[in-house]
């Protein structure tokens, strides 16, 4: 029996919070397929590549960023994982590609600069490209929505949301990435109470700060805990 060659690739859903907004990295592409259309970033495996180093190169490519940390002494650290695989028949003209889709988190990041291969590159509103199926290319739409609600989803019993946080962060900056990620407003008290007496969730820096305005507020690092107990809840 023949067997049609297939490629395999990778694509990266990468999310942010970005001035209060829960914004994704797209790219304009500017090489057929879908040539101007907006698409995830993400490329091809080499040739002794495994799929972590292939995402870690494409993450580097799109945002400048390398290893597990960003740079500098306020640097948080860069959260990567495998979502899941797409491999339909005809998800790409090209021929038969399987894609292994990854999900990065980064905290907020300056405005990215195109690939070699893109038009341009921007952050836009997750939620705007959610509610326009057509708007990106192959079907990364599918991978968006499955990546956004994997994320989503972790914020209620790990603590991820602090991978969208510099490495010193305030609660009410905490509360943000939830209010941003999962698209509803938070009771300032009552989220305060929860994060500070989850155990090990976050631990104090015995620093304060004045950049949230107002009194000066504690500072934070992200604890030990791998799981919230209790949970954290999107209602």
């Amino acid at each position: 029996m023949d067997y049609e060659p297939v490629g395999l690739a990778t694509d990266l859903v990468i999310l942010t919070v970005r001035d209060g907004r829960f914004e994704v990295l797209l790219i304009r592409r500017g090489i057929p397929p879908y040539q101007h259309r907006w698409a995830l970033p993400g490329g091809f495996v080499r040739p002794g590549e495994d799929l972590e180093t292939t995402a870690r190169r494409e993450l580097a490519e799109e945002t400048g960023l390398t290893g597990e940390r960003l740079p500098g002494e306020q640097g948080g650290r860069i959260h990567l994982e495998q979502v899941a695989t797409y491999g339909a028949p005809d998800r790409d003209p090209r021929g038969r590609v399987v894609s292994v889709a990854y999900l990065a988190l980064v905290p907020d990041l300056p405005a990215p600069v195109a690939g070699s291969d893109a038009a341009a590159a921007s952050w836009v509103e997750v939620s705007d490209v959610l509610a326009d199926p057509a708007r990106l290319a192959f079907d990364h739409h599918r991978i968006l929505t499955d990546a956004v609600e994997r994320a989503r989803a972790k914020l209620e019993y790990s603590p991820l949301a602090t991978a969208f946080c510099p490495d010193a962060f305030t609660i009410s900056e905490l509360r943000g990435v939830y209010e941003a990620v999962w698209g509803t407003p938070l009771d300032p008290r009552n989220f305060h109470r929860k994060v500070t007496k989850t155990t090990n969730f976050v631990t104090p820096t015995g620093q304060t700060t004045t950049r949230d305005g107002g009194r000066p507020a504690q500072l934070f690092h992200r604890g030990t805990a791998t799981t919230l107990h209790p949970p954290m809840t999107r209602t």
